[in-house]
């Protein structure tokens, strides 16, 4: 019987994978067979999951805001690996801010690096996978703030709002080439990019309105993605996956 959770022969791409949720699903990857290409902006970050994913893996420098780097870079992965058979759309910025005093740029950053980069890659990952062939995965990292309205971000909200109607479009136009495109919408995951937050007052109210009772890790994220990548997923597309511990549908809060 075929191993539905295996990775073996594919190749990766995962975009913002030098730490955090990216880093996570990349070595959850890399662990499940999958060739593993990772990408990030911070050169140090690059060097040391480089060394995690160890030789026959890629890292590489990308701005995912920027269409010609991204088409190179596919091109690239294509040429050295033969395929791209996965893409995880996961890199991401953060700006937090009152609509009202929020300024042009934190908004125009934040829907670049989001969404807009989100598209660049699915069309130039797209263009690749239904030129070999072979089908394919595309996996966009939304928010549980797609379902919320969250206070201070809705640069943010609107962004990941726009991946979830990117993942359900995606999924249908892609379906006859069999390419399945899902979204995973993580709730609180404790990260570098928010870890300053969450370690106060704020991190222990969340834990509090979660019914799992604990913030989630960057880890809890990689058996979700493993599993959308995988051919277990074969005839899910166009939905979301949420991956919160509960909180986005709680409505109450447990004391010690």
């Amino acid at each position: 019987m075929q191993n539905l959770f295996s990775l073996a022969g594919k190749v990766a791409l995962v975009t913002g994978a030098n730490g955090g949720i990216g880093r996570s699903i990349a070595l959850g990857f890399k662990a499940h067979g999958a060739t593993v290409v990772a990408t990030g902006r911070n050169q140090d970050k690059n060097a040391a999951v480089a060394a995690e994913l160890g030789d026959g893996h890629a890292v590489i420098e990308l701005d995912v805001r920027d269409e010609n780097s991204v088409q190179q870079a596919v091109d690239e992965i294509v040429a050295r690996f033969g395929s791209l058979d996965i893409l995880v759309n996961n890199a991401g910025i953060a700006r937090r801010g009152s609509v009202l005093e929020m300024p042009t740029e934190d908004w125009t950053a934040i829907i670049e690096t989001h969404l807009t980069g989100s598209f660049f890659c699915a069309r130039a990952a797209a263009k690749a996978m239904v030129a070999a062939g072979r089908g394919g995965k595309i996996i966009n990292i939304g928010s549980m703030y797609s379902l919320l309205g969250p206070p201070n971000l809705v640069n943010y909200a609107a962004a990941k709002t726009g991946m979830v109607g990117l993942t359900r479009a995606l999924g249908v136009e892609l379906g006859e080439h069999n390419i399945q495109v899902n979204a995973l919408l993580p709730g609180w995951h404790k990260t570098d990019l928010n870890r300053a937050l969450l370690d106060g007052p704020l991190g222990e109210e969340i834990r509090h309105k979660t019914p799992a009772r604990r913030l989630g890790a960057p880890d809890d994220l990689a058996g979700a993605a493993i599993f959308l990548a995988s051919p277990a997923a074969d005839f899910i597309t166009a939905t979301t996956l949420v991956v919160d511990g509960g909180y986005s549908v709680t409505d109450r809060r447990w004391e010690e």
